[in-house]
């Protein structure tokens, strides 16, 4: 064979191994070559996703609590007016006291002076005011003692509690011949009203009554003060 015939050969070989080369990919090129990219439907989310708190992170918030039942608005109801509204004055409907509302006695404290320890106690069942001075009477004789001292007004005046009882000195006076001698006094209390009253009496054995000197105290919250 001539040497120009093996050189075509070779060259002829060179050749188809270039051509499969370039038409056939390699073990390497098969690897680099890039895939067609594939699209999947994306995942739907769920309906009520749910998702655990983390340890460390903060927690959810407490549901806020219903707020607690308001205080009732309605105000109270207060004795002693209305609309729940006190007097201003406690003693508003405290009226003095009449001979309805008392008990009367009389209890000898001098002898000699024929002086007398006048008390009165409250028989009813609400409060009442001594008022003033008592009016008293000396049986069938004319007049009434005479006012000892000043009384203080119907605002501080005594207040008796049912049960509870007030004081007056009814002084007589030493037997002289100028006066007579009386059994029996009448009372009746000072009101400043027109109340028409019922006297009650109190026996006396013994009571000089001076025409100059017999007088009575106001009504006092104990005895040594009303004799006074």
């Amino acid at each position: 064979m001539s040497s120009t015939v093996l050189r075509g050969t070779v060259v002829l070989a060179a050749l188809s191994a270039l051509t499969l080369t370039a038409c056939g990919p390699s073990e390497d090129g098969a690897a680099d070559a890039p895939t067609a990219p594939t699209t999947s439907a994306p995942a739907t989310p769920d309906a009520t996703p749910t998702e655990a708190p983390d340890a460390d992170g903060p927690s959810a918030p407490a549901k806020p609590t219903s707020p607690a039942e308001k205080p009732s608005k309605k105000p109270s109801k207060k004795p002693g007016g209305s609309g729940g509204k006190e007097p201003a004055d406690p003693d508003f409907d405290v009226f003095p006291c009449s001979t309805f509302d008392v008990t009367f006695t009389a209890t000898l404290a001098e002898p000699t002076t024929s002086s007398y320890l006048l008390k009165i106690t409250n028989k009813s069942a609400k409060p009442c005011k001594a008022l003033g001075h008592p009016v008293v009477t000396f049986g069938s004789l004319d007049g009434a003692a005479t006012e000892r001292g000043t009384a203080p007004g119907i605002e501080d005046a005594i207040r008796l509690a049912p049960g509870q009882s007030a004081y007056a000195g009814l002084m007589g006076g030493v037997n002289d011949g100028t006066g007579k001698t009386v059994n029996s006094i009448a009372m009746t209390m000072t009101t400043d009203s027109d109340l028409v009253q019922t006297p009650l009496k109190a026996s006396t054995p013994g009571l000089y009554v001076h025409p100059e000197k017999n007088s009575v105290t106001a009504w006092a919250t104990n005895a040594e003060d009303a004799l006074s």
